[in-house]
């Protein structure tokens, strides 16, 4: 292991000295930034005030460091650690091993070889709460390791009294590792709040974790562990607005850390003959990094359509609601397909790496990575499932204001007049269906190895949220066939989440918190409650005709002749398509991934538009792996929805 000089290398960090915090100096505060260029430094960048040090970082950067003994809770802090220790006393050490095995390669945010070098000297080197939430957080997977799990667990619920009360007092003295105390702690099944969230976030701001540190005056390995810190921040911001439905709190214009590079994760030594070993860590790092892509993705999805504002401009585009959502959905889902398809292999489901392991029951945590993916291909196609109530809604209040008061005599036999158009309804639903399918069958796919390992905070919750767009479906159903579709996949779904718990629940019978416990139970709690509103639904008409291949076949026809194109049954689609009907012609011909139009090279345009836009975007995710009972087309009963293979995912819209 490297040297890193003990006591000393802290000395000249910004954000980790063992007496001192730092805050940093904004523009608009009552230090003036021309004042503060005329302030004397010293070869070490400091320049003593009567107020505080300062410390200059870069030309246009400066914080303002402070003692750490003046602040509530200091004279506690070495009593605080001792008691932490003394609760997991003698296993410190092995927690700590076994938190760097299972947790740190897929949540790189402590810098390993300065943590061990630490531990090493003396646990009081330790503020309190880091050193207490990596035993919490490592504790789950206590019956993992041979040399613990024959021995009685810690006191967990001490731990987390002790953790409360000094990450506390650690806010009034901010440091880095507060950061990271609050991210590991965050990570628990229980841990998931979201106003901590907001403290975390005004902390890392505190300590100018947004912005650019490439070229601060500090030690390499710290602006490396700044932008690893910065980018779990945003993370944890970003899908605790998801899971929690609140406004987040970083923004775009506040927001200056550049992307990770292989530089900014921190050198460890490792043993040669540990091949398996050599290929997690190299896993972690990209599985980290993809990690920051796909959420950097979300924000886009969580600013675009569910902001304040984002709603009230659908809501204000009344009947074009679809289309409007549809034109702001391609560039996403455009993103969200390159992301995917651009996913390295040593973070595959499918990948060499996996299978050339020689312990297959090696945790492995990118199925976190996968779910997170899902969940954001949920997100967004949620809102354009709502749109089309929304719009459906607005036509049918704009047709009733205008309606006269003699019955017509010629009726629309549009269900939806004026609302969304039945096939752009039905080409929605069906890429929703599919997304759905493609989610569940990667569900089933969880092997042990990656439902014992780390899970991302969010995971229990997107867990959930296939279950609740499934539920979405079914409620917006149009007839009973396709409902009874969705509630049979649903059962089946509960029935895998059902049996995905299994792992946590021989460590939760021994008196702790189980690696899998609370994952997949959550999400099983969630779809009882969503079934059991369910049967609240009026019963839905059977379609035996109506809603068909035929009648979706017509509609097309009506659509495109009224746009001056071709009517013809089984007519060519944009690049890349197959007619629609016709000789057995996929009822996706609309160009695919080729982003052709309908009807015709390129496309049309009107009420075609918002469709062409959007399924020139269509994900890349594709799942071989049936779920229970699974066929590959169903019964003739459930009409259009016996074209699409039950696991094909998005390449059965492709085809």
């Amino acid at each position: 292991m490297a040297n890193f000089g003990g006591p000393t290398l802290l000395k000249r960090t910004l954000g980790l000295q063992a007496d001192r915090y730092s805050q940093y100096i904004g523009p608009t505060t009552d230090f003036e930034p021309s004042l503060i260029n005329l302030s004397p430094f010293d070869p070490h960048d400091e320049s003593l005030l009567a107020r505080g040090t300062l410390r200059r970082v870069s030309d246009h950067d400066t914080f303002l460091l402070l003692p750490d003994h003046s602040t509530p809770g200091y004279e506690h802090i070495l009593s605080d650690v001792d008691e932490i220790e003394n609760i997991v006393a003698p296993h410190g050490r092995k927690l700590i091993d076994l938190y760097f095995r299972v947790v740190h390669p897929a949540f790189p945010i402590l810098q390993k070889s300065v943590f061990l070098e630490k531990y090493e000297r003396s646990h009081r080197e330790f503020s309190p709460p880091v050193l207490a939430a990596v035993y919490i957080l490592a504790i789950n997977w206590w019956e993992q390791s041979e040399d613990l799990a024959t021995h009685p667990r810690p006191n967990v619920r001490e731990l987390e009294r002790l953790v409360r009360t000094t990450l506390a007092d650690a806010m009034y003295r901010p440091k880095l590792s507060t950061i990271q105390a609050g991210l590991i702690l965050s990570q628990r099944p229980e841990g998931d709040q979201w106003a901590p969230t907001a403290q975390l976030v005004a902390i890392g701001q505190e300590l100018g974790l947004h912005l650019d540190c490439s070229h601060w005056k500090i030690p390499p390995w710290e602006r490396g562990l700044r932008k690893r810190l910065a980018w779990a921040l945003y993370m944890q911001d970003k899908w605790g607005a998801l899971v929690h439905g609140r406004p987040s709190h970083i923004f775009a214009s506040n927001w200056a850390v550049q992307p990770l590079n292989p530089n900014d994760f921190p050198d460890v030594e490792w043993d040669d003959n540990d091949i398996e070993g050599r290929i997690e860590i190299e896993r972690g790092r990209v599985l980290f990094s993809q990690m920051v892509q796909l959420s950097q993705v979300l924000a886009e999805i969580l600013e675009t359509f569910y902001t304040l504002q984002a709603s009230q401009t659908a809501a204000n585009a009344g009947a074009q609601a679809t289309q409007l959502i549809l034109s702001l959905a391609k560039p996403i889902q455009l993103k969200l397909k390159e992301w995917y398809s651009g996913l390295p292999a040593v973070v595959r489901m499918d990948s060499n790496f996996q299978s050339g392991l020689n312990q297959p029951n090696r945790p492995s945590s990118i199925g976190y990575l996968h779910l997170a993916y899902f969940a954001a291909e949920i997100t967004l196609h949620r809102r354009i499932l709502r749109s089309m109530d929304a719009s459906a809604a607005a036509a049918a209040a704009a047709a009733a204001a205008s309606s006269s008061p003699f019955p017509n005599p010629n009726p629309n036999p549009n269900p939806n007049p004026g609302g969304v158009d039945p096939y752009i309804q039905h080409i929605c639903r069906s890429a929703a269906k599919a997304r759905l399918i493609s989610a569940m069958d990667f569900v089933n796919r969880l092997t042990p190895s990656h439902l014992r390992s780390f899970w991302y905070f969010a995971s229990k919750t997107n867990f959930a949220l296939i279950g609740t767009f499934g539920s979405l479906l079914w409620a917006t159903s149009p007839g009973r066939e396709e409902a009874d579709w969705y509630r049979r996949r649903l059962g089946e779904y509960r029935w895998t989440l059902s049996v995905s718990s299994k792992p946590g629940e021989a460590a939760a019978a021994r008196g702790g918190a189980g690696a899998g416990l609370g994952l997949t139970q959550f999400a099983m709690g969630m779809l009882d409650i969503s079934a059991g509103l369910l049967k609240k639904l009026p019963e839905k008409p059977l379609l035996s005709r109506s809603g068909s291949a035929v009648d979706i076949d017509a509609a097309r026809r009506q659509s495109l002749l009224a746009l001056g194109g071709t009517g013809a049954s089984g007519a060519a689609g944009g690049r890349g398509g197959r007619g629609v009907g016709g000789s057995g012609g996929n009822l996706m011909g609309m160009g695919g991934f080729g982003g052709g139009g309908v009807g015709g090279h390129g496309g049309g345009r009107g009420s075609i538009s918002g469709l062409e836009s959007y399924s020139g975007g269509l994900s890349a995710e594709a799942s071989g792996i049936q779920s229970p009972g699974s066929e590959e087309s169903e019964s003739s009963e459930e009409g259009v929805y016996g074209n699409f293979s039950a696991t094909a995912g998005m390449a059965g819209l492709a085809d």
